[in-house]
Formats: structure tokens, sequence, C-alpha cells
């Protein structure tokens, strides 16, 4: 054993010259003390102190069923009866942060602040800072919270343009998993464009193997140039404990400056919204259109007097890049038009009659148009106890609706009430009520003032039309 080891060595340190000298030229062994004793420290001392610890308090509701209660032999009799006396708990949950502006100025993610009553911000150096809530947003996970420094500057990140890393870059993931407190893990960039977390509605995530765990929401994916790549936000587990195995999720620092702008401005965060309906381009349909490989979006449909109406996108059209950024899917469309600040003008490739076309969008908001109207159904009718408004682009945007741009929606039912009762649900579309269309919530209005000894009403819920038939 001992000569076959003196035997490698000896092969080792005669290839060295040959592993030194390669061609490929940044690939080399360590070659001095120097070299072996490289480190991440110093971009660690240099970002770390912009991270924070964030905790937060929440009041959870819960209902206490004596435990004799629960005997199956009471529950067999009783079932869903036994109700209980509803009692409130005070729940806790951490996260981390990122200090983006010396004023103290925090990003961190919507999940980690949702519902809280009481934030508290623990910065590197262990001082502690009720944190107030300036804006958070469902839809891209993010939250912003400003604590008062009282003048002083502290620490911060610059935010890097994210479209401009690369699969294999080495980075670093600071946060505070299981509220251990600070802590440091190392990485690449595994991918780009991740579309299909499932965890926030603009998903366009970078993932990283850098450790990620609980707590680390929030907290901050680093650059080896010491920049702020994304928000780390969520983890892909297999085991129920919810480990790291490897596959993490940041949201893109190019949204995040997004909603740091919107904060700053102080004003709701609005987006820019495409103003179409499209699928993504497959493998078949690249063939039909006479392209070399899947990726891209096809244009179904086009809202008109949109903002892609007015560019001179049409249906048919199959959308390649905005501003010279490619287009993978219908997720990374909503992602590139959404980072576009509102009042921006972006090139659109588009592939139309088997050739490249170039159009010039202006990134505009959905349409508020109609206004909502929004008003509760009152009186006898089966519709009574909902809640409903008339549909816009822009209350499409709000619920996820997609292409559906007009009519009159649902927004909630009233417990107990008739329409309770007949199974209405949120998002419902009425479609038609008493064989009278339904576009606007004054046409409601209209049809239940007529009396009449049945009602038929016709609902799209899911992209799918039922019709429910009640008689008085």
């Amino acid at each position: 054993m001992i000569c076959n080891a003196r035997k490698f060595m000896a092969v080792v340190f005669a290839l060295m010259p040959l592993l030194i000298l390669s061609p490929v030229g940044a690939q080399t062994v360590p070659t001095s003390k120097q070299q072996i004793n490289l480190s991440f420290s110093p971009i660690v001392k240099q970002t770390s102190p912009a991270v924070v610890n964030i905790f937060t308090k929440t009041i959870v509701k819960e209902r206490a069923v004596p435990s004799l209660f629960n005997d199956p032999f009471f529950k067999r009799f009783f079932g869903k009866n036994l109700q209980g006396s509803e009692r409130k708990r005070m729940g806790k949950s951490l996260g981390s942060g990122v200090i983006v502006r010396g004023n103290g100025l925090i990003v961190t993610n919507h999940h980690v602040i949702d519902k809280a009553t009481e934030i508290q911000v623990v910065l590197a150096d262990r001082r502690e800072f009720s944190a107030e809530l300036i804006l958070s947003d469902e839809g891209t996970d993010l939250a912003i919270l400003q604590i008062d420094t009282e003048g002083e500057e502290l620490p911060t990140l610059e935010l890097m343009d994210s479209d401009t890393i690369d699969v294999g870059d080495l980075v670093l993931a600071i946060g505070n998993p299981f509220g251990v407190g600070q802590t440091v893990t190392s990485g690449i960039v595994s991918a780009l464009a991740r579309t299909q977390v499932g965890v926030a509605d603009f998903q366009f995530f970078v993932q990283t193997d850098a450790a990620i765990n609980p707590g680390n929401s929030g907290g901050a994916l680093v650059t080896m140039d010491g920049k702020l790549l994304g928000i780390n936000t969520a983890i892909f587990s297999s085991s129920r404990n919810g480990g790291s195995v490897g596959i993490g999720f940041a949201i893109p620092a190019n949204m995040v400056r997004t909603v740091i702008r919107s904060a700053e401005e102080g004003h709701e965060l609005v987006r820019a919204w495409p103003g179409i309906v499209g699928q993504n381009l497959s493998s078949d349909l690249a063939l039909g259109f006479g392209l070399s490989r899947p990726g891209g979006v096809v244009v179904s449909s086009v809202y008109p007097g949109g903002p892609a109406d007015i560019a001179g996108v049409v249906a048919g059209d199959v959308i390649l890049s905005v501003e010279g950024k490619e287009v993978i899917n219908v997720e990374s469309l909503r992602f590139r038009i959404a980072t576009i600040p509102i009042g921006d003008k972006v090139q659109i490739e588009l592939w139309r009659g088997r050739k490249s076309n170039a159009v010039i969008y202006t990134a505009t908001p959905a349409p508020e148009t109609p206004a909502r109207n929004r008003r509760e159904v009152r009186g006898s009718s089966p519709l009574a106890g909902s809640i409903i408004a008339n549909l816009s682009p822009a209350l499409a945007v709000e619920k996820e609706l997609g292409s559906m741009w007009e009519g009159v929606i649902v927004t909630d039912v009233v417990r107990r009430s008739p329409a309770h009762q007949i199974s209405l649900q949120p998002n419902d579309i009425l479609v038609n009520l008493n064989d009278t269309p339904i576009k606007l919530v004054e046409d409601v209005e209209l049809a239940l003032g007529k009396n009449t000894p049945k009602w038929k009403i016709v609902i799209r819920r899911d992209g799918r039309q039922k019709t429910l038939e009640i008689k008085r």
C-alpha cells in the first residue's frame, strides 16, 4: 500500500506542470500556500453585515374542543357539530432579510411577514429594531420593511443585473436557517429561469445548490463581487423536516428592484401588463411555424386597445424575445414585461409569416375599465349574500383569470347566505341570469328585479360553464 501511494504521488508531481500549463488556462491546481488558503472570508465580511434576522409574531385563531369530545364515541354522534370555543394564541416565525438602503430599507419574503402583528429585525451586530411594513406583494413573494436608524447609515447590498449571471458561477447564501443565527453556505448557480416552482405568481427563479433551509427565506444570494443576485425564497425538499437537498430558489434581483422602486415612490406595486393571452411554443408548433426549435409564446388573443395591440402584436405572432432577452415560455414573458418600469419602451422580437419582425412595446399597467362597482347582492334571490364586481383586465390580473377580461365576477360569498347555500364560490363568473346575458353589475340588478317562479343561473368556473336551476 505504501509503495502504491508513493507511485501515485510520483505520477501527480510528474503531471503537475502539464496541469498548470494546460491550454484551458483557468483550471489549474494550487501552486502555493497562498492559493491553498484562498477563502470566501473577504466577501462574507463585506456582505454579511447587510443581512438581517427577522422574527415575527402572529395571532392564530383555533377552536378548543374538550378532550372528552375527542372520543370516537362522541364524534360518531356529534361529528362536525363539535365546534368548541374559539381561542387565540401567539404564533412565532423567523426568516431573513437584506438591507438595500442605508436608511434602513429592508427586503424580505412576503411569506415571512404575512399576517404578522409584530416584526422584529436583528442586525448582524445583534442590535434589535421594530420594523414597519411598507409594501408586501404576494404575487412576487416580496415585502419591504423600514426600520428607524435615527440617521445612522447601515451597510447595504447593491443589486446586480441578474440577467448577467451564468450557470456555474459561484454564489453564497446568507441567512438564518432554523433560527441558529447568521449562516453562510456556498455553491454555484445551478440553473436559470426556473418557471415551475409554484411559490409565487411571477415564476422566474435562480436555482442554486448552496444550502438553503427554513429560516433562510428572505436572505441574500450574493455573487463573488459582493452584489445581491437574488432573495432566497424556496427549497425543494424530499424529506418531511424540510431540509435542504441542494435545490434552492431565489427571486432575481431584477424583480426585486421593481418592488423596491414602488416602495420608495410610495405607491402600490403596479406592474406592466402584456395585454395578450398566449401559449408555450412546443416542438410540434415550432415545426408548423417554421422555427427550428421550441421556445417562445404563441399569441392566441390580444386585448383591444391594450399595449400589445398598440404595439402591433396580432394573434398568431410568436414572441421570441423582449429587449434582446429570450422568452422561453409564458412565465418568462410575464417576468420580462413585469420588470419594465411603467412608461418605458422596449423592443419585442416577433416571428410572423416565417420571418422575424420587431415592434416597440410601451410598458403599461392593466386598465381598470370598467370600474369594479363592487357591491353585495341583497334580497331573497339565490344570489343574495354574494359580493360581485365588474371584471376588467386589472381585476383579471389580480385574480389570475387569464383572458377573462369582461363580465361580472363573484369576489366573495357571505357564509350561510342563499348564495352560499347554492354553492356559489369566489371567482365564479356570472354568464347568464334567467336567459339574460350578464356583462355588467347593472345587468345583474335588472335581472334580479324581475319576478320569476324559478332561477336559471349560468356561471363559468375554472374554465367550464355550469348551470344552476333553483325554484322559489
